[in-house]
Order: structure tokens, then sequence, then C-alpha cells
């Protein structure tokens, strides 16, 4: 595609002109809107979504609504939300956010099916053998995808799998089952939804480095082997503080080769507080810099800030000291690293 084939040049010459001359978007202008700026681009722009913060705050609502056609249970599809006792399942928080997706016109992406945190107490605390916890787990990825059958478009399927010296992550399921059990989470979720699109995802693998070079080879030798992986998710957790990856291109593009679908999935950029103008302004082009290489790529297809606005930020409560993560301001307001995103997406056209 033409656009995104020229788009990195037009925006590295554009955008900061464009972003720092800019009037702030008008939330119920929907010339003004993400949504509105990535029409066309291939990409889809997303969030997480915090189901307390939908259910009571109506200015958060209408954002999630206008700005965004893609969005992410922040946690109320997590096993430990999902399945709080085994075989009792509260399929309620997370189908309120499908019901409120579907009356706005727009997709899920499923979060997450296979991860080492955020698991139930009954899971990790009781002595199950390792054929009962093969069970355990097919049939929770099972159960979860088929009852989302055609209503969830994405699946993390399983999640921060490697560390960062691209060795396999010690977690319940390698120690019981094997390596074997990350393709047999891909063949139960694609036998429960054919039509659903399965990733990998992880974090501080947005660049070439031992992790994505891990990710890399387990997708090529997985996808020879016939197994249904068709996404690569990026999650996007940066800090000013730290720069940004330099090779975030040529890794999205060396997984374009694979043939599978790429995605930035949990976007935020923190930063050491307190906020100034320079702070803001390096964040705007960590926010950029992921964006525009995903507009780059030929099949990558979205991408998913970590939550839209510090008013409901998980950085604060993790990275002491630090904070100001997200797009917009705890007041609902847009940052300079939310017209970042908006002009990246104008200038792709």
């Amino acid at each position: 595609m033409a656009t995104r084939r020229n788009v990195l040049a037009v925006v590295a010459l554009a955008l900061a002109t464009a972003v720092s001359s800019a009037a702030p978007a008008v939330a119920g202008s929907d010339n003004d809107t993400l949504r509105a700026a990535a029409r066309g681009s291939g990409v889809r722009i997303g969030t997480a979504v915090d189901m307390n913060a939908l259910a009571n705050d109506a200015e958060y609502r209408a954002l999630v609504a206008a700005q965004f056609d893609s969005v992410t249970a922040e946690n109320v599809m997590k096993w430990e939300a999902i399945e709080p006792q085994q075989g009792q399942y509260d399929w309620a928080p997370a189908d309120r956010l499908v019901d409120f997706a579907k009356a706005n016109g727009q997709v899920v992406r499923g979060h997450t099916l296979v991860w080492h945190n955020q698991n139930p107490s009954w899971l990790t605390e009781d002595a199950f053998t390792p054929a009962q916890l093969r069970q355990i787990l097919r049939d929770h990825i099972k159960t979860q995808v088929r009852h989302f059958k055609g209503k969830v478009y994405q699946w993390d399927v399983v999640n921060e799998v490697f560390n960062e010296d691209g060795t396999l992550r010690d977690t319940i399921w390698l120690r019981n089952l094997g390596p074997g059990y990350i393709a047999d989470a891909f063949r139960w979720a694609h036998e429960a939804d054919p039509k659903a699109k399965l990733y990998l995802n992880d974090y501080n693998n947005e660049g070439i480095n031992a992790k994505s070079d891990a990710y890399y080879a387990l997708t090529k030798q997985l996808r020879s082997q016939g197994v249904p992986i068709h996404g690569y998710g990026m999650q996007g957790h940066l800090g000013v503080q730290y720069g940004f990856p330099g090779s975030v291109f040529d890794n999205v593009r060396r997984f374009d080769a694979l043939g599978v679908q790429t995605a930035f999935t949990e976007v935020d950029v923190r930063m050491i507080l307190p906020v100034d103008a320079t702070k803001e302004q390096a964040q705007g082009y960590g926010f950029s810099t992921l964006l525009q290489a995903c507009l780059l790529a030929r099949h990558c297809v979205s991408y998913t800030v970590w939550g839209f606005t510090d008013r409901y930020s998980w950085v604060p409560g993790v990275f002491d000291g630090q904070g100001s993560a997200t797009p917009y301001t705890e007041a609902l307001e847009p940052k300079p690293a939310r017209e970042a995103i908006f002009h990246t997406f104008q200038l792709a056209r």
C-alpha cells in the first residue's frame, strides 16, 4: 500500500509542526476523533477498558465510544476474573464489554488465555498432576473461546512466555507440561473458534533483541508444524527515560515475512514525575514511533493503548514516582501524545 510505504518520511517531516500547531481535538466531533483519523489506514485504533470506569464514569464511557474502534478488557477476561472457582465462570463483566463494543461499532481483542499472572488461587495453590493441569488448561481455553465465539476477533492466546534472554519463562505450565503447552493452547483455541486470529504477546519485544528473536524462531517453527499462530503482539510499555527501540520497523517487517499479522497491543509511555514539556514531547515521539512502524508494515492491523487516560492508569501503582503514561490527562483532556497519534494517522493517508 502506497500510504504505508511513504508514511515514515512524511511523518518525520511534518509531525512536529502538526502537533505543535494543532488545536485540541473535540470529543463530540467525529472528524476529530482518533477512529476517524485511523479510518482507511488498515490499522485499528484501540484502548484497554477499565470496566468499573466504563460503568460509573460517563465522560470516560463517551470517549471510549467516540475515539476507538477496538477495545480490550484490561482485566475481566483474565483467568482469575473469568473462572474464580474451578468450573464456575463469571462472564458478566466481559459480556458487558462485548455488548458495549457491538453497540458502538467496535471490535474486541481478547486478553488473555494463558499467562503466569492473575490466575485464580485454586489453580496455583492446589497440587494437580500434569495430566490434570493439561485437562484444566484445555477446558479453560476451549470454554472461554467458545463462549465468545464470533464476538472476539483477536485473542492473546499465550502471554509473556519468554525471559529477556530468550529462554522460556519458568511457569506452572512449562514445569508440568513442557514447552508443548504453547502449541496445544493455540490448537485448542482454534478448535473453539476457527475464525478468531490467535496471537503471541509480550513486552520488551518491540525491537530486535534476544526476546523478539526467540518469538521469531518460535513462530517460524510452530507455523512450519501447522500450528495456527496468526499474530505477534508487541505490548509497547515504554518509558521516556530509557529511550525508544530503533529497530521496531525491522522487527515488525520480519514477522510480516513469516505471513503473520502484527499488532501493538498495550502501548503506554511513562515518565519520571513531574511532567514537563520536554518529557511530553518525547512521549509523543514514543507513541508515534510505534504507530509509524505499524502503518509501514503490510500486516500490522491494530494499535492499542493500555488505557487512554491517567485517571485510571496502572502505571503509578506499579512504578514508584512515574506516571502520565497515557494520551489523555486525569481531566480527560488530550495531551501532545494524543495529537501525535492523531496526526500520525492523518499524515499516513
